[in-house]
């Protein structure tokens, strides 16, 4: 990202409570392995804001009854995504996190469903870190709670969205130009070391190919053909 999104929470959304880490080892299913990372990476855990009918007059629904801003204090250099997973999968409302480490900060979340028995948690989308003092824009408007959500996760996507495409449609866009990145990166390797000029040729034309696909689902205006 290279514009600041750090957002003004509303002070009627305050809520300012520390929840220990010892809560999400409770509630979620945290192996030796992560637990060590909560314990390495994590200073402190502040359940910092509940946006809500009932702090900032916004109609929640099932899909999105509350938002809550988690302030997440680094002891480390950052946390990594295995951590918030864990946090995030934990707690049945959708999370905006903001991780700090010393004088910085970053915004990161993840669209979140609450259908079925256990939230699942898509991809993360973070912004840059930014000095913690860097002036926060307000909140996006919003007719509702999911109208919010969805206004907050676009802020933070690597690509403007297309018209009318919904975050999760952004999503499994994204999702897909990363597939076809790796696919490209992996077949420019098998190029440099092919011997034989008939499968260089053939590596060639697939490289071209799936370019021409990447450059169709990063292009924020889609061709006709889509």
């Amino acid at each position: 990202m290279t514009e600041p999104v750090l957002f003004r929470w509303p002070p009627a959304a305050a809520f300012g409570r520390t929840v220990p880490k010892t809560k999400f080892y409770e509630h979620a299913n945290v192996h030796n392995a992560l637990r060590e990372k909560f314990v390495d990476d994590i200073q402190r855990i502040t359940w910092a804001y509940k946006l809500a009918d009932d702090t900032i007059r916004l109609r929640g629904t099932a899909a999105v009854p509350e938002i809550l801003v988690f302030a997440v204090e680094t002891k480390g250099t950052d946390v990594s995504d295995d951590v918030l997973t864990a946090i995030d999968k934990s707690v049945h409302f959708p999370i905006i996190f903001e991780v700090t480490n010393n004088d910085r900060v970053r915004t990161v979340a993840a669209q979140k469903s609450l259908l079925g028995k256990n939230p699942t948690v898509g991809t993360y989308f973070t912004t840059d870190w930014q000095p913690a003092d860097v002036p926060r824009r307000p909140l996006p408007t919003a007719l509702d709670l999911p109208g919010l959500y969805e206004a907050l996760l676009t802020a933070l996507l690597p690509v403007a969205t297309r018209v009318g495409e919904t975050v999760s449609e952004a999503t499994d866009r994204l999702d897909r130009a990363r597939r076809l990145q790796r696919e490209i990166a992996a077949l420019e390797k098998k190029l440099r070391t092919e011997p034989q000029l008939n499968r260089k040729i053939e590596i060639r034309r697939q490289i071209k190919e799936r370019t021409a696909v990447l450059t169709e689902l990063t292009d924020p205006v889609p061709s006709n053909k889509e």
